[in-house]
């Protein structure tokens, strides 16, 4: 459990920077230049996903159960994850989904952890999905104080490739990558 916690920590708190020390992560940009950030950033980053990745199947070889999840549950999750590849796709493809959703990567986040998180109840589950859940949470409030991005133009054909992109991606989560990725069948077969 100590490699996950470990890799949440970087992982997440690399991506904090800006939640918590915004004057601190703008005076490193300016003493290192913005490459040699983002560089060193990417790096603790990647790190930090490594770790997540490798602790998270330690922690599933003898998982610590907090709760059972009715199956209705896996249900709600499946609904709830419609609109997270969406968002993703959305949140590279400038269009009328972007802006009504402002952030469509954090509200992607909420939705996937959220829905993770009412399917599945052990220790390292919670863990995982509550903490991106929590700091998807406090991103988006913080992002209230920031001074927004400029938006690029949006072109009409950016969300009905993010819709039917997103949906797609979806459909072969569900019928078969999540499966072969992860070793568990979202649908329970």
């Amino acid at each position: 459990m100590s490699v996950l916690v470990l890799g949440l920590i970087l992982f997440l708190g690399v991506h904090s920077v800006s939640i918590v020390a915004r004057p601190w992560r703008d005076g490193m940009v300016a003493r290192l230049g913005e490459r040699p950030w983002k560089g060193l950033y990417s790096l603790i980053a990647a790190v930090g996903l490594g770790l997540i990745v490798y602790g998270y199947g330690l922690a599933r070889q003898a998982p610590v159960v907090l709760y059972t999840p009715p199956t209705g549950l896996r249900h709600l999750a499946l609904l709830l994850m419609l609109p997270v590849f969406v968002l993703l796709l959305a949140a590279y493809l400038p269009g009328r989904i972007r802006r009504a959703t402002q952030h469509p990567m954090l509200a992607a986040t909420k939705f996937w952890a959220l829905a993770h998180l009412l399917a599945n109840g052990t220790v390292a589950d919670v863990l995982l999905f509550g903490g991106f859940l929590v700091w998807a949470v406090a991103d988006r409030l913080a992002l209230r104080h920031r001074p927004a991005a400029a938006e690029s133009a949006a072109a009409p054909i950016n969300d009905a490739l993010a819709v039917a992109g997103g949906l797609l991606i979806y459909g072969v989560f569900v019928l078969g990558a999540h499966a072969w990725l992860f070793g568990v069948n979202p649908l329970g077969r």
